[in-house]
């Protein structure tokens, strides 16, 4: 299962970062390749200072090893070792019409000291943080979700989009990073339910990813936009720093997991500000944005 989802995120990457490059028309994505001194490695692609996107990674990984002890506490386990792959990617648009998106698909094996598997688990998302809100992209994203789950169970939707609306919440500011999306994890084979069945379910909505977030780039991408509006873009990029740096377990597993710092923090945007008590004006669309993260919204 470990080499059948490597070779599929391989391969995702490379689509993913093509029609990237397509619909930039100006900037490519750097490629590093790296190695974990503890085992394994990835394929780090970054774009930067483009026409579209200001900066963005669509990054794969496979790290293996000891699991860390701070982990082994987490799991409740002792001398266990893992394996632990996936493709994680974060897109932060010039445009501020243009939201910000990210997703992660990923797989984790943990083993005994013989190495037999003991446990094992997919997990992964989407979610899409705009910074004005225009609602027919918030249903064309949430449809493509449900569309890829549907075809599924037809409670995954339901379940994940209400888990990434509980997972994506600053508590700090008592709000929502984005508008959501799909949020699952330790998906497990059950008595119903196979590793493979998950496996197709993953790879479904992985290669959905591309069909929900690209005609809301394409639409909004040139846009006119006044430096005011660039400015709240930078302060709502501000609350996507504090929840990455805060909240993220994606994050702190990397960091736990003397995980690549580069790797870990491509996540955050290039041009960021923190205002003091920043409030926008009653009936603005700013304020309206703001109205909609203080509760989660059903969008189809």
């Amino acid at each position: 299962m470990k080499d059948k989802f490597y070779a599929y995120i391989e391969k995702l990457q490379d689509t993913i970062t093509s029609k990237l490059e397509a619909i930039d028309g100006e900037a490519t994505f750097k490629e590093d390749l790296w190695k974990r001194p503890e085992g394994g490695g990835g394929r780090t692609r970054v774009i930067a200072n483009g026409k579209v996107f200001e900066k963005g990674g669509v990054n794969i990984s496979g790290v293996h090893g000891e699991l860390p002890k701070s982990m082994q506490t987490y799991f409740g386990v002792t001398d266990a070792d893992f394996f632990a792959c996936g493709l994680s990617l974060v897109l932060h648009p010039k445009n501020p019409m243009v939201p910000t998106v990210h997703a992660n698909w990923r797989y984790f094996e943990m083993y005994d000291k013989e190495g037999n598997i003991v446990d094992q688990w997919f997990g992964g998302g989407q979610d899409l943080t705009p910074y004005y809100l225009f609602d027919e992209d918030a249903v064309h994203f949430h449809k493509t979700c449900k569309e890829a789950c549907d075809k599924h169970h037809p409670e995954f939707y339901t379940t994940y989009k209400k888990r990434c609306d509980e997972y994506f919440w600053n508590t700090h500011r008592n709000e929502a990073r984005g508008i959501g999306g799909l949020f699952f994890d330790y998906c497990k084979a059950t008595a119903e339910t196979t590793m493979t069945d998950w496996y197709n379910f993953v790879t479904e909505v992985g290669n959905s990813f591309l069909q929900g977030y690209v005609p809301i780039v394409e639409t909004r991408k040139d846009l006119a936009y006044t430096k005011t509006q660039r400015d709240w873009q930078e302060i709502r990029r501000g609350r996507y720093v504090e929840f990455n740096l805060v909240h993220d377990k994606g994050t702190l597993f990397g960091l736990k997991t003397n995980g690549r710092i580069e790797s870990i923090l491509m996540s955050l945007p290039p041009h960021v500000q923190w205002h003091y008590d920043h409030t926008p004006e009653d009936g603005s669309e700013e304020a309206r944005l703001l109205k909609v993260l203080k509760k989660p919204k059903d969008w189809v």
